[in-house]
């Protein structure tokens, strides 16, 4: 027998090979232990044999008869262009009838099936002009023993078009045959049987080849329940090695608050009240604080962390505010330089030198003179982009760093920043990415959470309105309303240029034209690609009213703040996400006046388009788009966006698992807690499974 270990490289599996190798690679599939995991995601019943006379049209059926006669009709040499080049069919009978099997393209079955072999074959079967057929059935030869694909509860496995089912069952069955002896455990005998499931050896065999219903269902809760309970144990570990960490303490100047409330021409809302409560209690614990700051577009997320980065200025230390734009970066700036008014930290009314701004685009002298003052502790507080985290940028007392749209940085650059201290600063980080509670608790359960979810006083839901290519003018027409009433609009496309094999509309291409149709009044274009001091001089015009509409791509998705702009219109819509359209709507959402949100689509749009635009149409929180997205998306394309440095959830969904979630959560808490470094004899298997997982990089959590 082959002898395979559980990391073995999918290309050394019998059967596979390089070229099938990069298909497996495309579906995840890269080692051993990867195919192994690679489960099913419903299941057939084959067991219930049928005799010919009682098939149903366009049912699914098992039937077994003897093949009376067998034919192949291959295609001559210049017939060869056309897809079908030969045709393999049989005549299967019982005693009850007949009916056709014929299969494409597959002429080597020509050589395995023979007239007078008994055959067991499912399909689907149709009523063509010859009778009843079935069209690529699966088949096994009676004599076959221990078969895979008949006569028995099978898997189905989301598949490429060159890989079929009975090829995928064949390699994982041969794979469990040769990794049976080398199963290790990794749930504790403890959990296992607290939860009644079967050992690791034949939970794999029963997900991939049931003996029964029943088998089927405890194998997938095990599995359910390992990926959750994998997930938070890496949660806990972390959050174990935070407590373990030493920080600057921060001691706070209680009347700080309330000069920084008194710059406010508005009133705090509560939960904006609770989250400043709770981190600044953070900020005067002997380790450092790591806080998720939660809420919707609009929410006022910025001014709760403007407490944080006044109290530690105010006590000294400094403060690293990293945003993921430029423009964003600008406008952070600005509003720090006037929410600080009055705080003893600046100097006089001109805290322009406590205060600084960088981003790539910085002067070589600005950038300097920056890094020296961060190095003495003159600056206090600097906002910055991307160019924060230059090897060149060394801090003297870095207490806090904060992280806004953290989603929007990878994961080595948002801890690249934490390390840039003599000791482990506070870190708070910013999402305006809607998550339900529970589900934040599964991807950034190692961060305390602050939930903001009620927004400022006086602000209007947008009313959002979809309509389709035909009613273009009518939607010129409101805008025109709008602009003669003093208010000003964005127009948004999904790209800068036309592209021949996209039928979208381009915003170089728009932009002609609307100018000629809003003739009467300033537009201006706004993307991505343009220079950074182009786009600033672009966002300042707008918020000083010097330009009308925006036309612009994505990019006005963070950090874009006009008041006064209460329109927004996104042409082809349904070539976006829900988070995406959900965002874009919250830059209307900034005053008091009645936003309106119009979508324009093509005529027609897919299935999944048009639920999507559905749901922005008629629902406004975020928290519960964000359900119908993690809904309509599935658990591995939304969590993939969110979840890094997590093991994939390839059968779990926090949502639908959410029972399961909070149970493994409880497990691994109590485990953690008695042992943070899994190093007693009972533990051993988890963190054997984890360094699988993460090899190497795992190591860091146990330092």
């Amino acid at each position: 027998m082959q002898t395979i270990v559980k990391d073995t490289p999918i290309r050394y599996l019998k059967g596979v090979g390089p070229q099938r190798e990069k298909i497996f690679n495309s579906l995840g599939v890269y080692t051993l232990r990867d195919l192994l995991y690679y489960f099913p995601f419903r299941y057939e019943d084959r067991t219930n044999l049928g005799s010919i006379k009682d098939l149903k049209v366009g049912e699914h059926s098992l039937l077994k008869g003897v093949v009376k006669s067998k034919n192949l009709k291959t295609f001559p040499y210049f017939m060869k262009k056309r897809r079908v080049k030969s045709v393999f069919e049989v005549i299967l009978e019982d005693e009850t009838g007949s009916v056709r099997l014929c299969w494409f393209n597959q002429g080597y079955l020509a050589d395995t099936i023979n007239k007078g072999d008994e055959l067991i074959a499912y399909g689907k079967l149709y009523l063509s002009k010859q009778g009843l057929q079935v069209i690529s059935p699966e088949f096994e030869l009676d004599s076959s023993k221990d078969s895979l694909g008949v006569g028995r509860i099978i898997g189905v496995y989301r598949l490429p078009a060159e890989f079929s089912q009975r090829f995928m069952r064949n390699i994982i069955h041969a794979a469990l045959d040769s990794y049976r002896q080398q199963h290790f455990d990794p749930l504790p005998f403890t959990i296992r049987r607290d939860k009644n499931f079967f050992n690791i050896a034949k939970s794999l065999e029963e997900i991939h080849f049931p003996t029964s219903w029943d088998n089927i269902k405890i194998s997938r809760e095990r599995f359910i329940f390992q990926e959750l309970f994998f997930a938070q144990i890496l949660v806990y570990l972390r959050k174990a090695k935070h407590r373990m960490q030493r920080c600057l303490p921060v001691k706070i100047n209680q009347k700080t608050p309330a000069v920084i409330t008194a710059n406010f021409p508005f009133s705090l809302t509560s939960d904006q009240e609770k989250a400043i409560s709770q981190i600044l209690g953070d900020l005067e614990k002997p380790y450092p604080m790591h806080r998720l700051l939660q809420g919707d577009v609009g929410c006022g997320k910025t001014i709760v962390a403007s407490f944080a980065i006044a109290v530690c200025a105010e006590a000294g230390l400094q403060v690293a505010f990293m945003v993921p734009t430029e423009v964003l970066a600008f406008q952070h700036y600005n509003t720090l330089l006037k929410t600080f008014k009055g705080l003893s930290f600046c100097n006089d009314n001109d805290n322009s030198e406590k205060i600084r701004l960088i981003t790539s685009s910085s002067s070589k002298e600005d950038s300097e003179q920056i890094r020296k003052d961060l190095k003495t502790g003159k600056i206090r507080v600097v906002i910055g982009t991307h160019a924060l985290i230059q090897k060149s940028i060394k801090f003297k007392s870095l207490a806090l760093v904060v992280i806004d749209e953290q989603h929007k940085f990878g994961v080595a650059q948002r801890s690249l920043l934490p390390e840039k201290g003599a000791l482990k600063p506070h870190c708070l980080v910013m999402s305006a990415t809607p998550i339900p509670r529970s589900l934040a608790l599964s991807i950034y359960g190692d961060l305390d959470l602050s939930v903001i979810k009620e927004l400022p006083k006086l602000r209007l839901q947008p009313e959002t309105i979809w309509v389709k290519e035909k009613k273009r003018q009518w939607v010129y027409d409101f805008i025109k309303e709008n602009l003669l009433k003093g208010r000003q609009a964005y127009i948004i496309y999904p790209v800068i240029e036309e592209n021949q094999d996209q039928d979208l509309k381009s915003l170089k291409v728009m932009y002609k034209n609307l100018k000629k149709e809003f003739s009467k009044f300033k537009v201006a274009m706004f993307h991505g690609r343009m220079k950074s001091d182009e786009k600033i001089k672009v966002i300042s015009s707008f918020k000083d009213k010097k330009i009308n509409i925006l036309i612009s791509t994505t990019v006005v998705e963070v950090g874009v703040n006009i008041e006064n702009a209460t329109v927004m219109v996104v042409e082809n819509p349904e070539r976006f996400g829900l988070a995406q359209l959900h965002q874009l709507r919250g830059r209307i959402q900034r005053s008091s006046h009645q936003p309106y949100f119009i979508l324009i689509s093509k005529a027609s749009v897919s299935e999944t388009a048009d639920k999507r635009l559905k749901i922005i149409s008629s629902e406004s929180s975020g928290f519960k788009i964000a359900e119908e997205d993690l809904l309509l998306r599935g658990p591995g394309d939304f969590f993939g966006q969110l979840q890094h440095g997590l093991p994939d959830h390839k059968i779990a969904n926090p949502l639908r698992d959410m029972e399961v979630l909070q149970q493994a959560r409880v497990v691994a808490h109590d485990i953690i807690k008695n042992d943070p470094h899994l190093s007693q004899k009972s533990n051993e298997n988890i963190r054997r499974h984890l360094d699988g997982i993460f090899g190497t990089d795992l190591s860091e959590l146990f330092s």
